[in-house]
């Protein structure tokens, strides 16, 4: 644990400005589990803002993951912001028709890996509260909790530093996640929960032998295709109040059988699994075992569970979010619990949460980009926000 005291900003940077922040931050190649110095500019921005910052680095080696943690007042209510800086590799960098962190503005169009996923995020939540410091803060506080480690094993960040904020006694009242949640249109989407993923690794072991003689092996494929029949055979679920139906996916299926008169000894599946909240990771994991243990006695099953589902019922602060989007963008926000995962699923255990950000149809592709125009729209929400909840 550590007091931020690094990091140089420019002598212009006009915090306020949410295009000059992301810019900055985009230009500080941070691609997971690199840290790069996007968090330590950042935390000189939050210590220009008054705020007290604090490194926290979680694991030790290759797993070593930067975090940040910084709060601003001492009141109630404290309302925290929670992100990542780390970011997906851009990949070919000659397929971008811009490069991916030089933060090139073309037509009112900001392009860069980070872009939206999402240092653009985090530069509107900085110029929000630059603005509200200006305008004079109210009676709360304000805090981030950002992490280096949301888009690689998420085993060291946000997790962490939850368990650190509940040791200090830094829990806030509310949080808001400022991933990309709106698939086109800024203000469309407000993120309220978000299903469970379960991964599971089935290997079935046969007895090898030639296919003229089955009677004298053991097919493992065939083991292994009743078995994933049988998960299958009907869906988990038709969807429940707030969440669309589960769904499993068989994402692999391999036996490696070069011969076409050999019977392999070996077969493994994979599959994943994005559940609703009528179910829990271990109540499948059971019901994948014993379907293997019925169909495939001598499978080896392997369970993971990088999340179970969760839902934040709306309540005073969602009613201030949506009036803020709407304020800004005329649009009533639907509320939602589809997509993939997202840090939000550590924070729900301690405290009500929802996600928003900018728009997030070009996350982890070529030519990443966010509208300058959103991202001014974004700071706006995000300080009215505030300034709604009384911070």
């Amino acid at each position: 644990m550590t007091k931020a005291t690094s990091g140089s900003l420019p002598a212009d940077l006009a915090l306020t400005d949410p295009l000059g922040v992301a810019r900055l931050l985009i230009r500080q190649p941070s691609v997971s589990p690199d840290p790069g110095e996007s968090q330590h500019l950042l935390g000189a921005m939050l210590e220009r803002l008054g705020f007290t910052v604090t490194h926290l680095p979680f694991g030790e080696g290759a797993e070593r993951t930067p975090n940040l943690f910084a709060r601003l007042g001492e009141g109630a209510p404290h309302i925290c912001y929670a992100g990542h800086t780390d970011v997906v590799p851009a990949g070919n960098e000659a397929d971008w028709t811009h490069p991916p962190f030089a933060a090139d503005v073309v037509d009112g169009v900001l392009y860069g890996r980070g872009a939206c996923d999402m240092k653009g995020g985090i530069a509107a939540c900085v110029a929000a509260i630059a603005r509200r410091v200006q305008s004079g803060v109210g009676k709360g506080s304000i805090s981030l909790l950002i992490t280096g480690d949301e888009e690689g094993p998420a085993t060291y960040g946000t997790q962490k530093v939850l368990e650190w904020m509940a040791v200090q006694g830094q829990i806030p009242d509310y949080c808001l996640v400022g991933e990309p949640t709106n698939p086109q249109t800024l203000g469309e989407m407000v993120k309220v929960g978000r299903r469970g993923s379960l991964n599971a690794r089935i290997v079935v072991e046969g007895t090898q032998g030639h296919v003229a003689y089955p009677h004298r092996a053991d097919n493992p494929v065939h083991r292994l295709l009743a078995v994933l029949a049988v998960l299958r055979a009907a869906p988990l679920d038709h969807g429940s109040e707030y969440f669309e139906p589960s769904s499993l996916q068989v994402t692999s299926l391999d036996v490696g059988n070069t011969a076409t008169n050999l019977i392999p000894a070996r077969a493994e599946a994979r599959l994943n699994i994005r559940f609703n909240d009528l179910h829990t990771g271990a109540a499948l994991g059971g019901w994948i075992k014993t379907v293997c243990a019925q169909h495939a006695p001598r499978a080896q099953v392997e369970i993971s569970i990088s999340g179970e589902s969760f839902f934040a019922p709306p309540g005073a602060e969602m009613a201030v979010l949506q009036e803020a989007i709407t304020s800004v963008t005329g649009l009533s926000p639907k509320l939602d619990t589809g997509g993939g995962t997202s840090d939000a699923r550590f924070i729900a255990r301690y405290c009500p949460v929802a996600e928003f950000g900018l728009v997030g149809a070009s996350i982890h592709k070529v030519d990443e980009h966010a509208a300058v125009a959103d991202m001014e729209k974004l700071t706006r929400i995000y300080e009215a926000f505030l300034k709604g909840v009384g911070v």
